[in-house]
C-alpha cells in the first residue's frame, strides 16, 4: 500500500519582529513569510501571497532556528532514561530545529543502519532534525575504523569518538586521514585516558577537600596537543568538542593563528559554573569534562567573545532519578541542558560577553559552518528553520516547564531570561508556547 505523502507545509507569515541573521549581518524590524519550507520573503509579501497563519512576534526575536553540536537523545538503548521522542520535543521548544547526537548509543552508531534508523525515527516524530556522528572506530573500540564512506552516504555529517578517547596514537592518526579523504569533520573529545583514569572532579583544591580522585587540567591539554599535532599532519579538519581549560584555548588560538583547520565549542555550563559548584558532593554539578576553575571559566568566556571558540553547545545528557542518586563515586556525569542553552547564552549578552547578533550567531550560523551545513540563516530560498524568541520573558525551569524526561540539571527551579514562543522546522510549526505558564 502506498504510503500518503504529507500536505505541503502552510503559508506562514511572521510579523512585527526583529529579524536578526548574523550570517548575513542583518539585524532589522522586518515581516518573513514562509511557503513551500522555504523563505519566499522578507519585508513585503510577494504578489498574490495570502498567508495560512500569521505569527505576531511584536517584541520578539525572529532567528534562524538553533543548531547543538551536541545532544544525547539516549535512544538507541538507554530508553529508561529519554527517547528520541521526548528529547526532539525538549528541543522544540528550545527552539533548537537541529542537532548532533553523538555515536555511543547502544548499538553503535558504526554502521548506515543505525545511523539511519535514528534519523528516520526523528523524521517520524517531526519535532526536530537529528544529525547522528558517525563512529570513527567500530564499536568505539579505538581499533578498527569504521567504514566511513558508508557512514557519510547515510546521513552522518561528521565523525565523532564521543567521550572516549582513542587510546593508540597510530590508530587515531589513520581514523584522520581516513577521514580527510573524504573531507569529512572529526569531532574530539580531549582527554588524555590514562591522565583521567578514574577520575571525578576537577584536580584542585575542590577535590581535595572532598577526598575525590581528580582529572588533572594536562589530561585536556595534552590531548589537544597531540590532535592539532596530528591534524597538521593528515591535513584533517578537526572540531575540539567541549573544551573546559584556559591553557587549552590558548593552544587553540594559537593553531587557528597558524592555520591549522581546527575548530572548538563549549558547554554552556562550562560558562557558568566551577569546580565549586560540586562542593557538598553536588550530583547535578558532575559533567566530565570536569568543572574547572574559575579562572578557567573566564578564559573560556574570554575565548568566546574574541571569536576563537566559535559554538555554544548544550551537550545534553538526561538521566532517570536513580542515576544522580547514589554515592558520588557511582552517579553518572552529565546535565540535562537542551532547555538551559538558550537562556544561558542570552545571559552572556546581559553580561557583557557577546553582543546579541554574536550570541545568536554562537547558535545558529557558526555551528552550522562546522558542520558544512547551508542552514542556520534565513535568506531568501533558505530552509524554513525559524525560532521566535521573547528576549524578556522571565521564565523558571522546573518539572513543569521542562519537556525532557530528564530533570538533572543544577539550574532547576532557577528563573531564566528569555523564552521560545514559536519554533518552525521546515515550514511547520512544531512548537509554540502556551499562554499558561507554570511557576
Amino acid at each position: 500500500m502506498r504510503q500518503m505523502s504529507k500536505p505541503a507545509p502552510p503559508r506562514l507569515s511572521i510579523r512585527h519582529g526583529r529579524l536578526i541573521d548574523p550570517l548575513h549581518a542583518v539585524d532589522t524590524h522586518a515581516d518573513v513569510h514562509l511557503a513551500d519550507g522555504r523563505v519566499v520573503a522578507i519585508g513585503a509579501a510577494p504578489d498574490g501571497f495570502q498567508p495560512e497563519r500569521e505569527l505576531d512576534a511584536s517584541g520578539c526575536l525572529v532567528v534562524p532556528g538553533l543548531i547543538d553540536l551536541c545532544a544525547r537523545l539516549r535512544e538507541p538503548g538507554l530508553e529508561r532514561k529519554a527517547t528520541i521522542r521526548s528529547e526532539t520535543q525538549a528541543a522544540a521548544a528550545s527552539g533548537i530545529t537541529s542537532l548532533c547526537c553523538p555515536p555511543d548509543t547502544d548499538p553503535v552508531i558504526d554502521t548506515p543502519a543505525v545511523a539511519q534508523l535514528i534519523r528516520q525515527t526523528a523524521q517520524r516524530y517531526g519535532y526536530a532534525r537529528v544529525l547522528p556522528a558517525g563512529s570513527l572506530t567500530h564499536g568505539l573500540a579505538g581499533t578498527q575504523l569504521s567504514e566511513m564512506a558508508a557512514l557519510k552516504h547515510a546521513g552522518c555529517p561528521v565523525l565523532s569518538h564521543a567521550d572516549r578517547p582513542i587510546r593508540n596514537t597510530r590508530v587515531q592518526r589513520r581514523a584522520l586521514e581516513y577521514a580527510a579523504t573524504f573531507g569529512m569533520t572529526c569531532f574530539l573529545h580531549p582527554c588524555d585516558a590514562d591522565l583521567s583514569d578514574g577520575g571525578l572532579v576537577h584536580e584542585g583544591r575542590v577535590s581535595t577537600r572532598l577526598g575525590l580522585p581528580g582529572i588533572p587540567e594536562a589530561a585536556e591539554t595534552v590531548a589537544v596537543a597531540r590532535d592539532l599535532a596530528l591534524a597538521e599532519q593528515t591535513g584533517a579538519r578537526i572540531h575540539f568538542r567541549g573544551l573546559s581549560t584556559a591553557r587549552a584555548t590558548a593552544m587553540l588560538a594559537e593553531a587557528r593563528a597558524r592555520g591549522v583547520a581546527v575548530t572548538a565549542d563549549v558547554s554552556a555550563h562550562q560558562l557558568f559554573l566551577t569546580e565549586n559548584d560540586v562542593d557538598h558532593f553536588a550530583a547535578n554539578a558532575y559533567v566530565l569534562p570536569p568543572l574547572r576553575t574559575e579562572s578557567d571559566r573566564q578564559a573560556l568566556r574570554a575565548a568566546v567573545a574574541r571569536g576563537e571558540i566559535t559554538a555554544i553547545c548544550s551537550d545534553h545528557q538526561p538521566h532517570e532519578d536513580d542515576a544522580k542518586q547514589a554515592p558520588f563515586p557511582r552517579i553518572q556525569p552529565g546535565i540535562s541542558a537542551l532547555e538551559t542553552l538558550l537562556p544561558l547564552t542570552l545571559q552572556l549578552v546581559t553580561d557583557g560577553v557577546l553582543s546579541l547578533n554574536q550570541a545568536i550567531a554562537m547558535l545558529t550560523c557558526q555551528p552550522a559552518a562546522i558542520l558544512n551545513s547551508k542552514r542556520g540563516h534565513l535568506a531568501i530560498n533558505a530552509r524554513a528553520d525559524v525560532c521566535v524568541i521573547d528576549p524578556n520573558k522571565i521564565w523558571i525551569l522546573n518539572e513543569h516547564t521542562m519537556r525532557s524526561r530528564g530533570l538533572n540539571t543544577p539550574f532547576l527551579n532557577q528563573e531564566l531570561r528569555g523564552q521560545v514562543q514559536w519554533t518552525i522546522l521546515n515550514g511547520r510549526v512544531v512548537f509554540e508556547q502556551s499562554p499558561v505558564q507554570y511557576c
